[in-house]
């Protein structure tokens, strides 16, 4: 069984980013990260409504960080601590050393390899400090961008479900995708 602690918070540092605690001042990109339709294309959830949503959120975050049950970076780029995305395990299952990553960026930051960098930041301290032994990622099949970072970081496409989500009165399709620590 995995024995995890995320406190004090660790921060990663990589070329051109800062890997941080997401705090209550960062709400206004929370916000925008789970409202932006650019953003939540492919996250078959529904929109945040308002900026109380994302304290909540933050909250959540927090909370589980709390209890060691999930990590959650936010990213900055190293000339500006405003947050422009988001990498984590939100999923740990500690008996399996397993986590599932998950990550946003605002649309502004994408196509210039920001996520690249920090989720290949984000995977070397889950294999190599947390002592995971695989993570794995579930994704629309249709996230043409999210397949080819996973791909980018050495992920395998292990399965694929026909309509096993249910969202805003349709099913849509799940990829799952995996790594293991070599």
């Amino acid at each position: 069984m995995l024995t995890l602690d995320f406190n004090p918070f660790p921060v990663i540092t990589t070329d051109r980013l800062i890997l941080r605690e997401i705090g209550y001042l960062d709400a206004g990109e929370i916000f925008v990260f789970r409202s932006d339709p650019r953003i939540m294309t492919y996250l078959d959830r529904t929109p945040d409504m308002s900026i109380e949503q994302a304290h909540q959120f933050i909250a959540h975050v927090k909370e589980a960080q709390n209890n060691n049950d999930s990590v959650m970076w936010g990213i900055s780029l190293k000339t500006d601590h405003k947050l422009i995305g988001t990498c984590g395990f939100w999923r740990i299952e500690k008996a399996h050393h397993r986590a599932e990553i998950g990550y946003t960026l605002h649309p502004d930051h994408q196509g210039k390899g920001y996520m690249n960098e920090a989720t290949a930041a984000v995977l070397s301290h889950g294999f190599n400090k947390m002592n995971l032994h695989s993570v794995e990622a579930n994704v629309n099949p249709n996230n043409v961008a999210s397949i080819s970072l996973l791909e980018k970081n050495g992920f395998v496409k292990e399965g694929h479900f026909k309509e096993n989500w249910f969202h805003d009165g349709k099913f849509s399709d799940s990829a799952i995708y995996s790594l293991v620590r070599s």
